[in-house]
């Protein structure tokens, strides 16, 4: 079980809290939510892990050597971001493999939710929730320390998966008549489990109930870029 480090700071009584419109979207600072810088690092590597592990199953299924060659890279990608979170893990003298047990149930649900029933529902859950998850943890990482979120961000934000599952989603939908509206529903039930993992990454010590109020901006922004990356296959989110 992962124990999540209490982070300090004053915060503002109740009667201090400025007036927001409800017209306005509040910017949240996430540096509060962030949780400790082990179990941070031991999830993302984690969801790397599977994501690799997804890329190389859709390797595997692909029925053209372009369409291997090109996800082979990707998965390529996906391997270096794992090594390079469980190389920080190391840096801080820790296991990576102790950190990223606890995980283990949440990156079979992961693995479950993106495998889909065809190839086709495979490449785009992985275009999803990698596309989703990485934003996400990269946000989150601002409540690291300094010199580990600047290293984390580097690692999180090289291009991997998207350009290429994109490319092969696109011209499938332009070749085969129906597929867009059978994606278009896939698409749509990933994006409440997107939001699960991304919610169970949140600091657990005093977790109170508001705190998911609090983030709702952060995750309606999320879900936009989720929009325009379907818009961008030609699909309706």
């Amino acid at each position: 079980m992962v124990t999540w480090s209490k982070r300090g700071g004053v915060r503002p009584e109740a009667g201090m809290r400025p007036f927001v419109a409800p017209t306005t979207l509040t910017k949240v600072d996430f540096t509060d939510l962030t949780p400790d810088p082990l179990a941070f690092l031991g999830q993302a590597a984690t969801i790397q892990l599977e994501a690799f592990e997804a890329l190389a199953r859709a390797v595997i299924e692909a029925p053209t050597f372009a369409d291997k060659e090109g996800l082979s890279a990707a998965a390529g990608v996906a391997l270096r971001k794992h090594h390079a979170l469980i190389a920080e893990l190391r840096r801080e003298g820790v296991e990576p493999v102790s950190m990223m047990e606890p995980f283990a149930s949440g990156a079979e649900r992961f693995r479950e939710v993106i495998a889909g029933s065809t190839w086709h529902e495979l490449l785009l859950g992985i275009h999803v929730a990698t596309g989703f998850l990485d934003e996400f943890f990269v946000r989150l990482s601002g409540g690291l320390p300094t010199e580990l979120a600047g290293r984390v961000r580097g690692i999180l934000s090289e291009a991997g998966a998207g350009p290429v599952l994109a490319g092969i989603l696109q011209s499938s939908i332009a070749a085969q008549p129906g597929l867009a509206d059978r994606l278009a529903l896939w698409g749509r039930s990933i994006v409440g489990d997107c939001l699960l993992v991304a919610r169970s990454a949140l600091r657990e010590a005093e977790r109170p109930s508001h705190v998911h109020d609090e983030a709702e901006p952060v995750f309606t922004e999320l879900i936009a870029e989720h929009t325009r990356r379907m818009d961008a296959l030609g699909l309706t989110a």
